[in-house]
């Protein structure tokens, strides 16, 4: 009687085993390695915040609930994403806003200041 591997040609033999064993562990050892990838990653994300925090704890920048007012009163709608970001010698709250009407706007506020500095019409 016929193997269904042989059938379909498709060589299988005993040396099959330890292959798909070094195959099975080489991706093991593949995840294992690319973990401190993803958590160095994750950290990367709340950089903003912490950095957000100091710079606020030392004054330099205001709080986002102060700046949520400006952002509301020029352009009102839903805001959907904020960045902190550095323009310049600047740091600045960018907002996506959904109007509305469901355009997307993109809001800059400087976050020293606290006023608007530009905002772009969207989608």
């Amino acid at each position: 009687m016929r193997r269904r591997s042989e059938t379909q040609g498709l060589p299988y033999g005993p040396w099959m085993k330890p292959i798909l064993k070094r195959l099975a562990t080489a991706s093991l050892v593949g995840l294992v390695l690319l973990r401190p990838l993803h958590a160095r990653a994750d950290e990367d994300g709340d950089g903003d915040h912490d950095r957000a925090r100091d710079l606020y704890e030392r004054g330099e920048i205001r709080g986002l609930a102060n700046i949520l007012g400006v952002v509301h009163a020029d352009a009102p709608g839903d805001i959907v994403a904020v960045d902190f970001i550095r323009l310049g010698n600047r740091w600045v709250y960018r907002f996506q806003v959904v109007a509305p009407d469901g355009r997307r706007r993109i809001v800059d506020v400087d976050a020293g200041a606290g006023v608007l500095m530009r905002g772009r019409g969207g989608d």
